[in-house]
C-alpha cells in the first residue's frame, strides 16, 4: 500500500511538472478538493470527452447529445429528492480529527479481507498451473471460504444499517470490526452523523420571491427536465438515449486522493429511456457494452471489476459500479443504473406537466424506464495516468520516465523536431508540421539535444517522434522514433499521417467497439 501511495505521489509531481494539473488558486496557497487542467491536461481531457462522445452519441443512432443549464430551478431538486436526502454519512476519529465517510471505512475493510482471498488463488495458480480451476478453488479451498463467510457477514450487516438509515448500527459495525483510522491507528470513533453534500446560493426574483437554488450535484436532472423537448424535437421513438458532459458540484467534506474526489468535477453520463418492463434486459446490455468501452483503451484487462451496490439509491431498483485499480486500490470509476420511472414521475408530480411517451406499437402512453450510465471524467483522467506512468530501466542503466497514454488520447500525435536550428532544417520541419496539423495536434521542438527532446516527449506521452535531417532534405525522408519500443525508422514524407492513423485515429479505435 505505501509503494502505491508513493506512485500516486509521482503521478500527482509529474502531473504538475509537465503542465498536466495545476492545484487551484496556488499562488493563494491553492483551494482544496479543486484542481486547474494545465495545457497537457486539457487536451488529454478533450480527448477523452470525444472518445466518450463519439461511442456514445456519434456510433448510436437513437442517442443524441444535450447541453443544459447548471443553474435550474430549485425545485428540480426537491424532486428529485436531493434536497432531504444527499447525504453521506461520516464519523471523525478523536485522536487524529480525521474525518472518513462510514460505508466507505466500511468498504475499505471488506477489500483487505478480498486481498486474503486474492493471495489464495495466487498461490493455487503458482501450485497447479494450467489444471488450476479458480470456480472450484473458491468452493472449496477453506482459507477462501472462511474468509468469504466474514465478507458476507459484513455486507448484511452493512446492508441493512444503510438501508435503514441505522446510524449507531453503522458505528456498532465499525467498532465491532476493530477499524482502526489510517492515520492515528486508533479506535476512538465519534457518532456517525449524516451531512448534506448540495451547494447552495442566492438568486434573486424566481417566482416573485428571493429563492435558493443550488449548484447541481448531478447532471442527469437537465436530462430529464428536457426528455420531451428533445423527444419531441428529434422524433425519437423508446427505446433512445440523451447523453451530457458537465460540470456538477458536491460538498465533498472529505475530499482526496488528487483528482478522485473534488468538489467541482465533470460527468460524462447518458440516460437511456426503455419501456416498462423491459429495463433489466437494457441493464446488462449497458454493463456490457461500457466494460468493453474502457477495455477498449488497453490500459489493462485486469485493472477493471464490477461491484452490485449493497445500498440502492432511493431512485434505483439495480446498480453497479465499474471499478478500476488506482494506485490507492479499486475505487469507483463509472456507475450503472437502474433509475426506474422514478425521476420522470417525480417532475410530473411537482410541475404539473406530464412526462409521458406515446407507444404507437402498444398504442398506449406511460412514462419510460431509464437506465443511467455516469463515469466520472476527472477520474477517467486519472486512470489513464495511472496506467499510463512507467518509469523504466533500460539497458545501459539509464531511466526514463514515459506516459504510455493511448495514442488516440495523447494530447500531442507526434514531435515534429528539426536535428539542428541550421541548415535549412527547421524550415523543412515547419514545412511538414503545417501540412500535418490539419488533422493532428503537433508539438515542434528545437530546444536541446535531440536525446533530451526524445526524454520530453516521453515524459508527455507523445506516441510518435519525427527527426527532421540533412539527409530529409535529399530524399524527403525522415526519422520516426516510437514512443514505447523506442525503436527508429526511416518513413517517407507523405507516409507520415497512414503511419499516425494507423496507431491514433478514432477510426481505429472506434472499430473494436
Amino acid at each position: 500500500m505505501e509503494q502505491n501511495q508513493d506512485r500516486l505521489k509521482d503521478i500527482i509531481s509529474h502531473s504538475k511538472e509537465y503542465g498536466f494539473v495545476f492545484p487551484s488558486s496556488e499562488i493563494y496557497d491553492g483551494l482544496a478538493a479543486t484542481y486547474d487542467y494545465g495545457q497537457l491536461g486539457a487536451e488529454l481531457k478533450n480527448n477523452i470527452k470525444t472518445y466518450w462522445w463519439k461511442a456514445m452519441v456519434q456510433m448510436h443512432e437513437n442517442i443524441v447529445g444535450l447541453d443544459a443549464a447548471i443553474f435550474m430551478h430549485p425545485t428540480i431538486w426537491k424532486a428529485s429528492g436531493h434536497v432531504d436526502a444527499f447525504n453521506d454519512p461520516l464519523i471523525d476519529n478523536k485522536d487524529s480529527k480525521k474525518r472518513y465517510r462510514a460505508d466507505v471505512l466500511l468498504e475499505e475493510h471488506i477489500e483487505k479481507i478480498r486481498q486474503k482471498i486474492d493471495k489464495e488463488i495466487v498461490k493455487g495458480i503458482a501450485r497447479f498451473g494450467d489444471d488450476f480451476d479458480q470456480e472450484q478453488f473458491r468452493k472449496t479451498n477453506p482459507n477462501v471460504l472462511r474468509n468469504q463467510e466474514k465478507i458476507d457477514g459484513i455486507e448484511i450487516k452493512m446492508k441493512g444499517a444503510l438501508e435503514n438509515n441505522d446510524l449507531e448500527a453503522v458505528r456498532d459495525l465499525i467498532v465491532e470490526l476493530e477499524i482502526v483510522c489510517p492515520v492515528s491507528g486508533s479506535k476512538n470513533w465519534t457518532d456517525v452523523k449524516q451531512f448534506n453534500l448540495m451547494f447552495s446560493t442566492e438568486m434573486g426574483s424566481v417566482a416573485g420571491d428571493a429563492s435558493t437554488i443550488y449548484l447541481r450535484p448531478e447532471t442527469a436532472q437537465g436530462i430529464f427536465v428536457n426528455f420531451l423537448n428533445v423527444q419531441k424535437s428529434g422524433r425519437m421513438k423508446i427505446p433512445f438515449g440523451i447523453a451530457q458532459i458537465g460540470k456538477a458540484f458536491r460538498n465533498e467534506i472529505i475530499a482526496r486522493q488528487f483528482i478522485f474526489r473534488m468538489r467541482e468535477f465533470e460527468q460524462m453520463e447518458m440516460q437511456f429511456f426503455v419501456r416498462p418492463g423491459e429495463e433489466m434486459k437494457w441493464y446488462a446490455y449497458w454493463k456490457d457494452l461500457r466494460i468493453k468501452w474502457h477495455k477498449n483503451l488497453g490500459l489493462g484487462e485486469n485493472l477493471y471489476r464490477f461491484h452490485d451496490h449493497l445500498k440502492l439509491a432511493h431512485y434505483a431498483n439495480a446498480a453497479s459500479d465499474i471499478e478500476y485499480n488506482f494506485p490507492m486500490g479499486f475505487k469507483e470509476l463509472e456507475g450503472i443504473h437502474s433509475r426506474t420511472d422514478f425521476d420522470l414521475k417525480q417532475h410530473e408530480l411537482h410541475s404539473g406537466k406530464k412526462l409521458q411517451f406515446f407507444d404507437p406499437e402498444m398504442n398506449e402512453s406511460y412514462v419510460p424506464f431509464v437506465i443511467e450510465t455516469s463515469v466520472g471524467l476527472d477520474r477517467m483522467f486519472l486512470a489513464v495516468l495511472s496506467s499510463a506512468y512507467t518509469n523504466e530501466i533500460l539497458e545501459d542503466g539509464s531511466e526514463r520516465v514515459v506516459l504510455k497514454i493511448p495514442p488516440v488520447l495523447a494530447p500531442y500525435k507526434a514531435a515534429i523536431l528539426p536535428l539542428i536550428k541550421k541548415d535549412g532544417l527547421p524550415e523543412k520541419a515547419r514545412e511538414i508540421m503545417k501540412e500535418l496539423q490539419f488533422e493532428y495536434n503537433l508539438q515542434y521542438d528545437e530546444k536541446d539535444s535531440i536525446g533530451k527532446r526524445y526524454r520530453r516527449q516521453d515524459a508527455i506521452g507523445t506516441p510518435f517522434s519525427i527527426t527532421i535531417d540533412h539527409q530529409t532534405l535529399e530524399d524527403n525522408m525522415v526519422t520516426v522514433r516510437d514512443r514505447d519500443t523506442m525503436l527508429q525508422e526511416r518513413i517517407s514524407v507523405k507516409d507520415l499521417g497512414g503511419m499516425i492513423d494507423k496507431r491514433a485515429s478514432w477510426k481505429t479505435i472506434l472499430a473494436n467497439l
